[in-house]
Parts: C-alpha cells; sequence; structure tokens
C-alpha cells in the first residue's frame, strides 16, 4: 500500500478508532491497537495506527498538563 494513495476517510476513521480504543484501554500498548483494531484497516496500515496513538496520547498530556497546542513553552524560570 502506498500511503500517499490512501483514501482521507480512512485516516480520519483511524483516528476514530485509536481514540476510542484508548478510552477503553488507558495503558494499552500499539501491538495492542493494532491487534484489535488493525484488522478493520489495510494489513500495512500498523505504522500509521502506532502513529496517530502517539498524536492522541500527545494531545491528552497536554490537555492534563495544561500545555496550549501549538504555543511555545517558556523554559525562562525567571
Amino acid at each position: 500500500m502506498r500511503f500517499r494513495d490512501q483514501n482521507p476517510a480512512d485516516l480520519t476513521r483511524a483516528r476514530a478508532a485509536v481514540t476510542a480504543w484508548r478510552d477503553q484501554n488507558p495503558a494499552g500498548t500499539g501491538d495492542e491497537l493494532v491487534a484489535a483494531v488493525g484488522r478493520q484497516f489495510h494489513p500495512d496500515y500498523g505504522v500509521v495506527l502506532r502513529a496517530v496513538l502517539f498524536a492522541v496520547d500527545r494531545h491528552r498530556a497536554r490537555e492534563v498538563t495544561g500545555i496550549a497546542a501549538g504555543l511555545p513553552v517558556s523554559r525562562d524560570s525567571t
């Protein structure tokens, strides 16, 4: 599968599936995700599902820590 040939709807569907899976499995791993959700997608789509999982986790971490997405983090402690 060439990922540039993929349908944008597949990525939207992957985001929804990964988000729902993460809600059910807060401590789940990428391998568990691919095993549970991967058969809904092309066999080579595992790398995309893991990337979406990373993005979902990063977004949730920013929500928990209060870091707004897209804003630079100040490293100045003064």
